[in-house]
């Protein structure tokens, strides 16, 4: 006899009131190379309402179910899985079924172990923000302990100026938040001199609690100078860039020489002098997480699973919504946008 278990399922397209909680649905069997677990948590990211809406590049084939970022217990494995067994403690960062929902299916190299030091709740948080923010300075920037990285939108606070933009820059700027928090903690643990930069005081403070020395307010006019002077006029080694459309031609001035920016995020154009790349020789790299290989991922989840059990990999989780108030959490992220944390589904 199957067995059935509850899910929200998308049937349409629309706003957040089509994602719909069914609770006779089938609890999927893992095929060959995959893993089935049992959900304790489902991070929510923003990205995941635009596909709701069906304004999103790609759209998923209909009836389908939300989620890639789990943590929970494996509850069976398919054929060739030797890594996992029942009853390990585990986390995703993509999902074949959906993980808005109490049982999920996943490919064997999309899981990792979760240790004992951390919740569910804050399994749910790693995912994608802290596998972006270890691709972007390990994979793709090469840092050395000893360099200056500046994480240009820490916090993740709107600054005045961006406050005209519409609600998908308030989704990017939670994604800054985000990524930011998780570059912060791992440049501290790779020996880098960390600067942030935040809009409020609260930012500030949250900046400084995740692995900054020095924390900016990037409200303030003439920030980049100060920026400048903290390095005694050297500039900085790597810029992680959560708003490359508003601050990429800033940040090639305040580079060392053979500098790297690492893009991050961006919501449109923007005109820069490439002369100020040559004068330093400096890098405009780009990053995307979907790029990475499966060893690359591998050699990301053993440094966190260290960051875990060494107590210095701490995710912040938000808000926290049951199953049924689905709806309700995507109305949430794009509606009050700041928050701090990863908002969570709890199972």
């Amino acid at each position: 006899m199957s067995r059935l278990m509850r899910a929200i399922r998308v049937r349409e397209f629309g706003a957040p009131s089509v994602l719909k909680l069914c609770t006779d649905v089938e609890v999927p069997k893992p095929g060959p190379g995959q893993v089935l677990i049992g959900v304790r948590a489902c991070g929510v990211n923003p990205v995941e309402t635009y596909i709701r809406a069906g304004t999103y590049a790609r759209k998923p084939n209909l009836p389908y179910t939300p989620g890639t970022d789990v943590a929970g217990v494996v509850d069976s494995v398919g054929a060739d899985v030797a890594s996992f067994k029942a009853g390990d403690r585990v986390f995703t960062t993509s999902t074949v079924s959906g993980g808005y929902a109490e049982f999920t299916i996943a490919t064997a190299d999309c899981v990792y172990k979760l240790p004992d030091t951390l919740d569910f709740n804050q399994g749910a948080a790693i995912g994608i923000p802290y596998f972006t923010a270890y691709r972007a300075l390990v994979h793709k920037a090469h840092v050395k302990p000893g360099e200056r990285v500046l994480i240009h939108g820490a916090s993740g606070g709107v600054s005045a100026f961006f406050r005209y933009l519409n609600q998908a820059m308030m989704f990017l700027c939670d994604w800054g938040h985000l990524v930011g928090v998780a570059a912060g903690q791992l440049a501290r643990a790779l020996g880098l001199r960390v600067l942030g930069t935040a809009g409020t005081d609260e930012g500030m403070k949250l900046v400084l609690n995740n692995g900054a020395h020095l924390a900016f307010n990037h409200r303030v006019e003439g920030y980049t100078e100060q920026i400048m002077d903290a390095t005694d006029g050297h500039g900085v080694d790597v810029i992680v860039e959560m708003l490359s459309d508003v601050n990429l031609s800033n940040d090639l001035h305040m580079l060392s020489k053979g500098g790297r920016v690492l893009v991050v995020g961006c919501r449109g154009s923007v005109e820069i002098n490439p002369r100020d790349t040559m004068a330093k020789e400096s890098s405009i790299i780009g990053v995307s997480l979907f790029n990475a290989t499966v060893k690359e991922r591998k050699e990301s989840a053993a440094f966190f699973f260290a960051g875990m059990e060494g107590g210095w990999l701490r995710p912040m989780v938000g808000a926290q919504y049951p199953l049924d108030k689905a709806a309700q959490a995507h109305h949430d992220i794009i509606e009050c946008p700041g928050a701090a944390g990863k908002m969570v589904l709890t199972m």
